[in-house]
C-alpha cells in the first residue's frame, strides 16, 4: 500500500458497507445509480491491465466479493463494471470495481 493513494486508505479507514479478508465495499462519493458501490482490493493494483498480479484464487475471491457485496445490498440485477485508463473514465489508479443498481440502468449508467 502506498500512503499517496486514496483507495489505500480508504481500504484502511474508509465506512465499509462490506468487507472480507483483501477486499472492501465503500458507497462512491458521486453515485450514478441508486446503489453504486466500489469494491477495492487490499493490493495495489493501478489498473484493470495488471489483474495477472493477483494469483488465481484472489482474482476469484475478488469476483466472489463483488457478487456477495451486490447480495448484501439486496441487488438481484445490477451493473458491474471497471475503468480502465484515462481514455475510459479511471481517475484513481488503484484498481476498483463499480457495482451500479437499484433502478433500470441505460447505456450510461
Amino acid at each position: 500500500m502506498t500512503d499517496a493513494c486514496l483507495f489505500c486508505q480508504l481500504y484502511r479507514e474508509g465506512d465499509h458497507v462490506n468487507a472480507t479478508d483483501g477486499f472492501v465495499a465503500i458507497r462512491d462519493i458521486d453515485p450514478r445509480a441508486p446503489v453504486h458501490l466500489l469494491v477495492i482490493p487490499e493490493r495495489h493494483v493501478e489498473t484493470f491491465k495488471d489483474v495477472s498480479a493477483f494469483a488465481e484464487h484472489e482474482t476469484k475471491a475478488m469476483l466472489d466479493f463483488i457478487a456477495e457485496t451486490a447480495a448484501h445490498e439486496g441487488l438481484d440485477s445490477y451493473r458491474v463494471a471497471v475503468n480502465c485508463g484515462p481514455d475510459a473514465g479511471q481517475t484513481v489508479y488503484h484498481l476498483h470495481w463499480h457495482v451500479l443498481g437499484g433502478r433500470r440502468l441505460g447505456p450510461e449508467g
